[in-house]
Formats: structure tokens, C-alpha cells, sequence
């Protein structure tokens, strides 16, 4: 169990948080995005059919695998030889804390803090991270 514990406090904690403060920015700027074309006549109903169910959960939970490929990406640029198994789970971690304190802010927000949401993210972060699955032993 220490052994656990030593493993935890050696992973790159602020490369991760970094990273996934750049793809929660990153969303939020997509966000602003979204209500400046849902103005335009031509694409709100384009974006209304994008968000109503059944293609709305798709879509968020798309949004949710994005948000975690772009995570990586972002490790990937900021500490690419610290990434393995253990940091790709933390760093889904540090996108749920970062995504929490984000949606405690009083603005509107595209991606909530729910399971379908998480679990996007997850799936995005595996799916990129996947070369780095190599050292799941140390795990």
C-alpha cells in the first residue's frame, strides 16, 4: 500500500492539472462559440437539432471524448515521457475536478458534471492515450 501512496505523489500532478485546465478553456471558448452561432438564423435550427434528443446525449457525450483527446494532446505537448497508465487515470480526474469547479461557475455551461459526461471523457482519454497503455503493469 505505501508503495501505492509513493507511485500517487510521483505522478506529474501539474502537467495534469495544466492539461486539463487548457481543455476545460478550450470548451469553454467552444461554448462561446455555440451561443455566438446559435444568433444566426441559418444555424440555430441546425444547432437545435444538434442538442434535441436523441442526438443531444450523442452529441454531448461526443463533446465529452473530445474534451478528453484534447487533454492528451495537451499532455502530450507539456510532459510527453511521464504519460503512462497511472497518469492517464489521474488525469481523468483532474478533467472531473476541473469540469466541476467549472460548472460551480454561474455561467452557462455546455458539458455538465454527470456520469455520461465523465464517462466521454474517459473514453476520449483512453482512446488517445491508447500507446500509452504499455505500462499498465506498473499499475
Amino acid at each position: 500500500m505505501g508503495n501505492f501512496w509513493q507511485r500517487l505523489r510521483q505522478l506529474p500532478w501539474r502537467s495534469l492539472v495544466i492539461a486539463a485546465g487548457l481543455a476545460i478553456v478550450v470548451l469553454a471558448v467552444f461554448e462561446v462559440l455555440l451561443v455566438a452561432a446559435s444568433q444566426s438564423s441559418a444555424i440555430a435550427p441546425l444547432l437545435g437539432l444538434l442538442f434535441r434528443p436523441p442526438l443531444g446525449l450523442i452529441t454531448l457525450v461526443a463533446i465529452a471524448m473530445g474534451v478528453g483527446a484534447l487533454a492528451v494532446v495537451a499532455l502530450e505537448r507539456l510532459d510527453r515521457f511521464a504519460i503512462n497508465t497511472g497518469s492517464l487515470w489521474a488525469l481523468v480526474l483532474c478533467l472531473a475536478s476541473v469540469l466541476l469547479l467549472k460548472t460551480l461557475l454561474p455561467a452557462p455551461s455546455l458539458l455538465s458534471f454527470g456520469q455520461f459526461e465523465i464517462v466521454g471523457m474517459m473514453v476520449g482519454v483512453f482512446w488517445r492515450g491508447r500507446p500509452y497503455w504499455r505500462h499498465f503493469r506498473r499499475w
